[in-house]
This record gives C-alpha cells, sequence and structure tokens, in this order.
C-alpha cells in the first residue's frame, strides 16, 4: 500500500504499489529507448531489481543500457514477456503492441510508465517536480547542475540529457529527488511532489486535453499533490490554476507581486543578467549560462527553489552562470560548419516555444547575419490545432525550410501539410520553402547558408538527423 504520509484523496493508482510490496524483482520495459523509459530502468537497476526491455532501433540509449546490465531486445514480440514479473510500458506504446497484450494475457502486471514513476519517487524525502508546457527540461538541468554543484547528491529524472550526469538520469541519495513533470495525458497526477513548480501553462496537447479549462484544472490537481508550490506568478492561467491552493505559495516573475523577481534585465548577444531580490531583500546578480529571456524566468524558478533549500544566494548564481543547457535545447553542434554557418538544435515544437527560440538566435546572430530555422511540425494535431499560431511564429526567421509533419503517434485525419504551411508562412513575409526529405533540404543549406549565418533545426520528432546529412 501506498506509504501513510502521502494523500489518498489524490493518489491514482493504489495497485503499483501493492505489487512492488508484494516482492516484484524483475521488470519488463516496453519502448525502454526513450529518455525518460531508460531513466526508470536505470532506477530500477539501482534498486537491485532485474530489468530488461525492448525498443524498435538500437541507438545510443539502448547501447548504455546493455552496458548497465539490462536484457535488451530490438523489436518487439510476446516471447518477450515471459518470465518477468512486472511489465512497465511508455504512453507511445498502444494496447495492440504484442509484448503488452501478451503481458496482459498471461496476467502479468502492468503498469504505464508515470504510475511507476509515482511508485519510485516516493523513496526520497524531498522531491521536486518541474511542471510547465514550456522550459521544463531545461529547469530540471538547472536545478539538477546546482545541487550537483553544491553537494547535494541528488537523485534526478530529466526528460533531456544532461552531459554532466552522461544522460537523462543519476542516481544519488535518497534526500533529494529532482524530476520533469510532464502534463501530457495527465502524467504528472501520479507524482508525488514535495514541491511542484509550474513554469507557465499554455494551451497544448489538444489530442488529450478538451480546452484550456481542461489544462488548468489538470495543473491545479497537479499542484495540490504538494505542500510547497512554486508558480510564475506573471502567467494568468498558473495564478488560476493556485485559487484553490491551501499549501505554501512561492511566486517567482518580473511583477512587483511576486516573492521572487528579477529586475533591471539587461542583455548582451542573447544573454541575460537582472539582479534577483526576494520581496525587497536584494539576492544576487544573476547572468544565467544559457541564452534567451525564456531563461530568466527558468532561472528565478530555480533560484526560488534553491533558496528554499537553504543555499546561499551568491553561490546559486555562481552555479546558474556556469550552466550550459542541455541536449537540444539551442544547444549548438560542434563540428557542422556548412560554409561557415553555425548550427544549432532545439527541441522547440510549439509556437510559444519557435517565437521565444528565434528571438534567442537573432540576439545571439545578430542582425548582420541569416537565421535559416529548419522546422519539423510534431504530430498533425497539434499543427491542425495551432495552425495560426504557427503561421505567425516565424517572423524572427530570414528564412525557413519545412520538413514533413512528423507523425508520432497520429494518422493524418486533419488534412494539413508542410506545403501549405510553407505557403502561408511565406504570405505572412518569412520566406518558407517546404523540402520533400533531409537531403534534400541539406543540400539547400550546404549551397545557401554563409559566414556567419545560424541554422537552427527545432521539432520533437527526429530533424537532428538533419545534421549528418550536413
Amino acid at each position: 500500500m501506498p506509504p501513510p504520509n502521502l494523500n489518498l484523496e489524490i493518489y491514482m493508482n493504489k495497485d503499483v504499489f501493492s505489487v512492488f510490496g508484494a516482492g516484484v524483482r524483475s521488470v519488463w520495459f516496453i519502448g525502454i529507448g526513450g529518455v525518460s523509459m531508460s531513466s526508470l530502468a536505470l532506477t530500477s537497476l539501482d534498486r537491485g531489481l532485474r530489468v530488461g526491455g525492448s525498443d524498435r532501433v538500437e541507438s545510443a540509449v539502448t547501447e548504455r543500457l546493455r552496458n548497465a546490465g539490462c536484457d535488451l531486445r530490438i523489436g518487439h514480440a510476446a516471447e518477450n514477456v515471459a518470465g518477468w514479473d512486472c511489465v512497465v510500458y511508455s504512453a507511445a506504446i498502444h494496447d495492440s503492441n504484442p509484448e503488452l497484450a501478451a503481458a496482459r494475457e498471461a496476467g502479468i502486471p502492468c503498469f504505464v510508465r508515470a504510475d511507476y514513476l509515482g511508485y519510485v519517487m516516493t523513496a526520497y524525502s524531498n522531491r521536486i517536480g518541474v511542471a510547465g508546457m514550456h522550459g521544463k527540461s531545461t529547469t530540471t538541468s538547472m536545478l539538477a547542475h546546482t545541487f550537483l554543484a553544491e553537494g547535494y547528491d541528488p537523485t534526478i529524472e530529466n526528460g533531456a540529457e544532461l552531459a554532466e550526469i552522461g544522460g537523462a538520469y543519476r542516481g544519488g541519495g535518497k534526500n533529494w529527488f529532482i524530476f520533469e513533470a510532464c502534463e501530457y495525458t495527465d502524467s504528472f497526477l501520479s507524482f508525488f511532489p514535495t514541491v511542484s513548480v509550474v513554469l507557465n501553462i499554455d494551451i497544448d496537447h489538444l489530442d488529450y486535453f478538451r480546452n484550456l479549462d481542461h489544462i488548468v484544472d489538470s495543473f491545479s490537481r497537479y499542484i495540490a499533490k504538494a505542500d510547497t508550490a512554486v508558480v510564475n506568478g506573471d502567467d494568468l492561467n498558473v495564478m488560476r490554476a493556485c485559487e484553490s491552493y491551501v499549501g505554501r505559495l512561492v511566486t517567482f516573475g518580473l511583477g512587483e507581486n511576486c516573492e521572487f523577481r528579477a529586475v533591471n534585465l539587461r542583455s548582451a548577444g542573447g544573454f541575460f543578467t537582472f539582479d534577483a531580490l526576494r520581496g525587497p531583500e536584494y539576492l544576487a546578480s544573476v547572468t544565467p549560462g544559457v541564452p534567451g529571456e525564456h531563461n530568466v524566468m527558468n532561472a528565478l524558478a530555480a533560484i526560488a527553489c534553491c533558496t528554499l533549500a537553504d543555499m546561499a544566494p551568491d553561490e546559486i548564481a555562481r552555479h546558474i552562470a556556469s550552466f550550459t543547457g542541455c541536449k537540444r535545447r539551442f544547444e549548438l553542434i560542434h563540428g557542422i560548419n556548412p560554409g561557415g554557418a553555425r548550427v544549432y538544435d532545439d527541441y522547440a515544437h510549439h509556437p510559444g516555444e519557435i517565437v521565444a527560440t528565434l528571438r534567442t538566435a537573432r540576439a545571439v546572430a545578430g542582425y548582420n547575419r541569416r537565421v535559416i530555422a529548419v522546422f519539423q511540425p510534431h504530430t498533425f494535431s497539434r499543427t491542425y490545432e495551432l495552425y495560426g499560431d504557427f503561421v505567425n511564429a516565424f517572423g524572427d526567421a530570414d528564412e525557413l525550410v519545412l520538413l514533413d509533419i512528423y507523425a508520432a503517434r497520429e494518422l493524418n485525419r486533419y488534412g494539413v501539410s508542410s506545403e501549405a504551411l510553407a505557403r502561408d508562412i511565406t504570405a505572412k513575409g518569412t520566406a518558407a520553402r517546404y523540402m520533400p526529405d533531409m537531403e534534400t533540404a541539406a543540400s539547400y543549406l550546404r549551397k545557401n547558408a554563409g559566414e556567419g549565418d545560424i541554422i537552427l533545426t527545432m521539432g520533437a520528432g527526429d530533424v537532428w538527423k538533419l545534421h549528418s546529412y550536413l
């Protein structure tokens, strides 16, 4: 059963506690090569469990898991799950998956990833969960970097790889658990933060959420799970989600009503410096080591959490300055230099993220060189539901190359296409070209990107593979 200190009224799945409490010794992961699933697999190894899993293709992640001691198979087959005590599967796995179907037929307990992660984190005393539509991975990484630098020995479950921990997971002590809390399909409602961080609330995932009210309600339920909530006081949707919250509410932002504030913002080459205040008290001058105004807010969230963890302001500022980012978050790709252009890669796949990332790229490039964006839309439903926002999101790009929509889990029931999106974006004033494949796009970029230009690849699919063609 769940530990007695958990609020059972908001507990999602008691079965996982019962099953593991009964003595599970082995776990099979379907989709083990994903960032979050691979982290859970490593967590399970650290807990002394026998771990195995399957994925569609080999990757650096599957190789790392195999070297760590996982029994790993490429391809999904019903016989893979025989002899395992429990099966954990990612949200991308459908009921028709042969392993999931076979496990259920054999009576093997099966749990979605979020429920298992919720169970795992209850072993830790302090659990900081970073939620929000944008900035989760960067802020989780910033917190992880600072807690590590201060010697707190945190256990970390991130949504992006962080170079200093060699991936997205780090096993640490039992006092601090820092994790990314994803809102998709209400996964974060299976988690148990002691501190719930909310960076922002925006319209997204409309293949699951009905509307903005549904999204705000889900975040409200997530916030309610923690004794302390650290939230963006400038975001009206976030504050709506906090209306019924009865715990300790800590706000951050630029507004005068926020407990943690950034004032005196100034920028140079895309990097911002600000003075951090707590109420009227000056804390420190802070220059995040990652560019972009959006990272001021991410840094404020980290400053608030670190201050609550009794770190000294000057030390927090020093560590945030030495944080240089995580994988696929405005990441400079070294060794790729077609025609002298600098190549960056970013996970941006929502219009709001695209605007922020392009604004950062423009500041880094300056106004004498071009920003050439390469965007791979992610899912047909998001492209359809936010189509008008996508059309207006590329104003800071000098040119745009559009690749085909990355289908992920979907079929195109919406009639949207990258060809149509390119036409409509061009009509708004940004030259947009549809390219049917990555080789064609790479050929165009090699010929047209010059010295000092920035090539910025964006998307949540496999747009990063374009780098190898360059």
